[in-house]
């Protein structure tokens, strides 16, 4: 099935919203029972989860799962939230921020930890709610729902991208940008190295992975922006890459579906990209399909393993909840092992528990690279932690586009002051 993270759009730059503020608009009916409306006294309590509506049903059958499994402790509805992940935050944000007690737990984009956590929008998993939740849970997606050493959001599902190459070109796969580069010069024509680097998320994701790859991060566990050395090696990759002849001529504007789509055409031999490529040439394209190989993501420094960027939905519970108690025993439920069985079965979504890795499902889904996905996932990184990001991830984009551009000693130091005042609630 063709499934992308749904964060993958262009970020619209929005300045974090605070508590309290009195946002309410049409757009907060969402279709549903007006905002903070009354709820019967008689039955169960009714938990809803706000989440974009996953297309396969997966988050349906987790719906239906817990429901039965609750027993009449609590009934969890699920509210769709629009496909575009920018649409899905400025609605879901407007009702937190106006203390809408309608939602009780959100399917939340990564990318929202920060701004939800520093807003109080969200509660703390603390003392044995964390500890249940923590247990047996990847390490990269706990860092993804952790903010100020603090857990906000539980994974529920994840995501990470590989090297796919060409097996019938490139018996052993490149280990690091460099040795992929030079692979793909020599193939000549069918060199190209398909790469996420129009101006949208996908190129703050690729520049992300490499700065993290590289031992560096945005800004640091104090808020403090790191830019140094770390980034000007990962600028001088997308410049390298960019700049060579192994280069798609239309880099400057690829997004995840044209890199897909070019390297079904057969004739690159090297793309980066999000599992759903692989079920996707396996249904569209067989004959590509049967000599695709995968690969751990490239690394820049050859003695270091590359560190990618994680994508994937966290669960967090409202502050605003009317049922706290319930909202977290219907998140512990929805993000437990046979429902994320159900989303990477049917949805393409990778779990976030370890041991589900063992499971012939996981094995079925990922064939011959289950072990890798774990792994890389386990090693993953979130995107910059700030309440800010969506500030910060369009200071990225621009300063680093169009990559052939790139000076990197220059343009890293552009992007620190661009990156430093829109961290601290500055305009770009």
């Amino acid at each position: 099935m063709d499934r992308r993270e749904p964060d993958e759009g262009e970020l619209v730059s929005k300045r974090p919203l605070k508590a309290g503020a009195v946002v309410v608009t049409a757009a907060l009916t969402l279709g549903v029972a007006a905002c903070g409306g009354s709820e019967s006294d008689s039955g169960p309590p009714t938990i809803k989860w706000y989440v974009f509506q996953e297309p396969s049903g997966a988050y349906n059958d987790a719906v239906k799962n817990c429901n039965e499994q609750a027993a009449g402790q609590y009934r969890i509805e699920l509210v769709p939230l629009p496909t575009n992940a920018d649409q899905q935050r400025e609605l879901v944000v407007r009702r937190l921020a106006a203390e809408d007690k309608d939602i009780d737990v959100i399917g939340m984009d990564v990318i929202w930890t920060a701004e939800f956590g520093e807003a109080g929008w969200i509660r703390e998993w603390t003392g044995a709610d964390k500890a249940e939740v923590s247990q047996g849970t990847l390490a990269g997606p706990l860092r993804s729902g952790t903010y100020k050493d603090k857990l906000y959001a539980v994974p529920f599902t994840s995501n990470v991208q590989f090297l796919w190459y060409r097996k019938d070109r490139v018996p052993t796969p490149p280990k690091t940008w460099d040795e992929m580069l030079q692979m793909a010069e020599k193939l000549g024509k069918n060199g190209t190295i398909e790469v996420q680097a129009a101006r949208y998320e996908g190129l703050t994701v690729w520049f992300n992975s490499l700065l993290a790859s590289a031992g560096g991060q945005v800004i640091d566990d104090d808020g403090n922006v790191k830019l140094g050395e770390p980034a000007i090696k990962a600028a001088t990759v997308m410049r390298d890459v960019a700049r060579s002849p192994a280069a798609d001529p239309n880099l400057s504007n690829s997004m995840e579906d044209n890199t897909r789509l070019a390297f079904q055409t057969g004739g690159p031999s090297f793309m980066v990209n999000w599992p759903y490529v692989y079920p996707s040439a396996k249904a569209e394209v067989p004959d590509i399909f049967k000599n695709m190989g995968v690969a751990r993501y490239p690394a820049v420094d050859p003695n270091t393993p590359s560190r990618v960027t994680l994508g994937g939905i966290n669960l967090g519970v409202s502050t605003h909840s009317r049922h706290p108690r319930q909202a977290i025993e219907a998140a512990k439920c929805l993000r437990s092992g046979p429902n994320q069985l159900i989303a990477a079965q049917k949805g393409g979504l990778p779990p976030t528990l370890e041991a589900l890795y063992a499971d012939k499902v996981i094995k079925d889904a990922y064939p011959g690279f289950s072990d890798l996905m774990k792994e890389t996932i386990d090693d993953g990184v979130p995107r910059p932690s700030t309440p800010a990001y969506s500030d910060v991830s369009l200071a990225i984009q621009r300063t680093l586009h169009p990559p052939a551009s790139i000076d990197p000693p220059k343009t890293i130091a552009k992007m620190a002051d661009k990156v430093k005042v829109v961290a601290e609630g500055g305009l770009y």
